[in-house]
């Protein structure tokens, strides 16, 4: 076997093969780490960052939504909600949440806008939960009120007892009674803020207009729902402005029902109500034909022959005698309550009554040096409804021939 002789120390390899290898790789060279800019380390920590804030905003935004959509906690019981003709989008969202049934009135509108939208929402009454979901509150508002109420109307100068009868007498209504009616028209318990301390009864302070009732409605909703109305409108009309200083808004409830059961035309009301002022004003009694007619017991009634859906001739007569809290004729000063529930223009008229005549006119002329001009009495002049109005008492016995003399004075009038 041949043999291959050792270099002598030192010396190179003589039979040295070039490994191929060994060419690729410069004497003392190692391959490089790749470069790690200072810059890319920042701009890739910024953009984890900047991902992990959009998912946490993302979260947090998630999560508000959903509460302004849904509330946390069970909606509340249904209340009445009135949309006015005319009333946009943002009249209503922000009445909406005044009131306490939406949370935010302009994610409400944004939240329509996203939902097919809900420009045109028509006039009537709505029945909403506060705290429901904002589609359903939305799918209640593009539902027509008269697809899931019944329209009642309550006409000006109905007592509470014809506003029960009304009620009861609906016959997509037949779960409401009278009597239910009358109770809570007369419950002590139901907030109004024109009651006086001491008076249970809501006579006068139902305000009469045509109302959207539903099946999920009660006899006391509706009576409550009724005195919030007529405290709106007794705002609006400044029922408790400094003007009516010396009168309480009860008292000028009063003369409204008054006016409401006397006055046929508008164009009575103001003058009516300046002459239960002047009477006032003397201290007379105020002999008000209307207040004979109310608060009777029926039972009274029925022994003298009188019925007062029908009156004859001299009913008003008998009537006046028949001493009741409310009969201005046996009692001075004012009734115990209001006699009906007024309307808006017998308030108005009771807050703004007519001026007494000037000096010039034909009903203050003659008159005693001592007698000042003030209207205080009236009686119907024609087949339209409408009243003249005197100073003195002949004056008024002369109208009063002639209205019956053209066959106008029937009773009751």
């Amino acid at each position: 076997m041949p043999t291959r002789e050792l270099d002598e120390p030192g010396a190179p390899v003589s039979d040295w093969r070039e490994d191929p290898w060994d060419a690729s790789l410069g004497a003392g060279e190692v391959e490089p780490l790749r470069s790690q800019s200072r810059v890319g380390k920042w701009v890739g920590f910024g953009l984890l960052i900047l991902a992990h804030l959009l998912i946490i905003g993302g979260g947090i935004y998630g999560w508000w939504y959903i509460r302004q959509a849904n509330p946390p906690g069970d909606a509340g019981a249904v209340v009445p909600f009135e949309v006015a003709e005319g009333e946009t989008l943002a009249d209503v969202s922000a009445r909406l949440e005044d009131e306490g049934i939406i949370t935010n009135a302009g994610f409400f509108r944004s939240y329509a806008d996203d939902h097919g939208g809900l420009e045109a929402i028509e006039p009537g009454l709505y029945l909403l939960r506060p705290g429901d979901h904002v589609g359903n509150i939305m799918s209640r508002l593009r539902t027509s009120p008269s697809e899931t109420t019944t329209r009642v109307t309550f006409p000006e100068g109905y007592t509470l007892q014809q506003m029960a009868n009304r009620l009861a007498d609906q016959e997509q209504l037949p779960q409401f009674s009278a009597e239910d009616f009358m109770a809570a028209a007369n419950d002590p318990t139901i907030p109004a803020t024109f009651r006086p301390a001491g008076v249970t009864s809501l006579e006068g302070l139902l305000f009469p207009a045509t109302y959207e009732i539903s099946n999920a409605d009660t006899e006391r909703q509706i009576v409550e729902r009724m005195v919030d109305a007529m405290e709106r409108v007794g705002e609006q009309e400044a029922i408790t402005a400094p003007e009516t200083a010396g009168y309480t808004p009860y008292q000028i409830l009063i003369i409204a029902s008054m006016i409401e059961r006397e006055a046929r035309t508008e164009r009575d009301r103001p003058l009516i109500a300046r002459v239960i002022y002047n009477r006032l004003a003397e201290g007379w009694s105020l002999n008000i034909d209307a207040t004979v007619l109310y608060g009777h017991d029926p039972a009274v009634l029925e022994q003298r022959g009188i019925d007062l859906s029908d009156l004859q001739p001299g009913d008003i007569d008998t009537l006046r005698t028949l001493d009741t809290p409310w009969n201005t004729y046996t009692r001075a000063g004012w009734p115990q309550t209001p006699i009906a529930n007024p309307g808006r223009a017998s308030i108005d008229a009771a807050l703004n009554p007519a001026p007494n005549p000037s000096a010039g006119e034909a009903v203050c002329q003659n008159l005693p040096p001592e007698q000042a001009c003030r209207y205080m009495y009236y009686v119907l002049a024609d087949d339209q409804g409408n009243h003249s109005f005197w100073v003195t008492e002949e004056q008024f016995n002369v109208a009063v021939q002639e209205a019956s003399d053209a066959g106008l004075l029937g009773a009751g009038d």
